[in-house]
């Protein structure tokens, strides 16, 4: 059925507001020897799953089964002529296993046309409260475990996260580095001061001062979030990727889906270390306007040399000299093409002016 009438479950205000006729559905003329049931039924039951947080598809269909007039007000084709049961509605549901297979295998699309809906109600029902709904975004990555054994710690598997050893659980997952930061391990005592760190047979923990890493097959969601005081957090847009993907990676199609459904580009914006990329601080720049109106916080990942300019925008050597721009390139090894510069030693270019550097460096 096109669209999904009301029932004594709040419908009305969880799942009538939603554009359901835009909705891309399946071919439903494929004769598969039973009635095709379309999309819209399942989508508008896993939405039930999370407004009654109910954790598995076996918690949802006992649900259904226990509210026949639910069932039907969603869709679910039952046959006509016989009163609404519980034993009816057991017959005719589909079971908890095709539940599970229609969200693994339903396309993305279809999803994303409801998140362009609901960001849409959202703008509409705050706009006479909030002035400044998705101004301010914050962006960050999850990753998700494959069900395979290989993400089992207690599974005997030979090169465990081997990238070209595929798991035969799940064929698009990817193996990835989940990395923390450096932590120092307590109660690893060493054999001498000058012995190298080493990890204690009982009880491993990572060497003294060795950054901490976690691998895992699956893969990495991201999402879009503005938060509004006293109302809450809204997702503003979701992307999901293999976990092999780095999470700059998700910036810009997050932000494009961002911006076209809100209409226009964010202000503020809040991110990790891993987002210290200098096209995610260009995103925000707006020529011509004030500098207070724009804004993205990322913490300093410290991946190079700090550097220093001068009041025409050189950079500073070791010996606080301003460095002259010698020739330009375009820089093709970054997930952004840019152009780069190259700058010289000002004792020695444009011209030779001194013999040896004042700090003694060697360049």
């Amino acid at each position: 059925m096109s669209v999904i009438p009301r029932s004594r479950y709040a419908l009305s205000e969880l799942l009538a507001p939603l554009n359901w006729p835009r909705f891309p559905e399946r071919d439903l003329t494929t004769n598969w020897g039973i009635p095709t049931v379309p999309y819209i039924p399942f989508v508008a039951s896993f939405l039930i799953k999370l407004d009654q947080q109910l954790i598995y598809m076996s918690n949802l269909r006992d649900y259904l089964v226990d509210h026949p007039a639910l069932t039907w007000a969603l869709g679910f084709p039952l046959t006509k002529g016989f009163r609404l049961s519980d034993a009816l509605v057991d017959a005719h549901l589909p079971t908890q296993r095709h539940f599970a297979r229609i969200l693994r295998r339903m396309p993305n699309a279809s999803l994303q046309v409801l998140l362009d809906d609901t960001v849409r109600l959202l703008q509409a029902e705050l706009h006479s409260y909030v002035e400044d709904f998705g101004h301010a975004i914050s962006l960050d990555t999850k990753h998700l475990l494959a069900w395979v054994k290989e993400n089992n710690p207690k599974a005997y598997v030979t090169d465990r996260f081997d990238k070209h050893r595929q798991p035969t659980g799940d064929p698009d997952c990817r193996v990835g580095c989940k990395r923390k930061r450096n932590q120092r391990s307590t109660g690893v005592k060493q054999a001498a001061s000058n012995d190298p760190p080493s990890t204690p047979q009982t009880n491993p923990r990572s060497p003294k001062g060795l950054p901490i890493s976690e691998y895992y097959w699956g893969y990495a969601t991201g999402v879009v979030a503005t938060k509004i005081p006293d109302w809450g957090e809204f997702i503003l847009a979701e992307f999901t990727q293999p976990f092999d993907q780095p999470d700059v990676s998700y910036f810009e199609p997050l932000m494009a889906a961002t911006e076209r459904r809100l209409g226009f580009r964010p202000r503020f914006g809040a991110f990790d270390a891993a987002f210290d990329s200098f096209y995610v601080y260009e995103h925000f720049h707006r020529d011509g306007e004030p500098w207070q109106a724009v804004f993205a916080a990322v913490p300093w990942a410290k991946r190079g040399p700090i550097r220093t300019f001068d009041a025409q925008g050189l950079p500073l050597c070791k010996a606080d000299l301003p460095m002259p721009l010698k020739h330009t390139f375009i820089c093709r090894t970054t997930r952004v093409h840019h152009q780069r510069g190259r700058y010289a030693c000002p004792l020695q270019y444009p011209e030779l002016t001194a013999s040896a550097c004042p700090v003694g460096d060697r360049h």
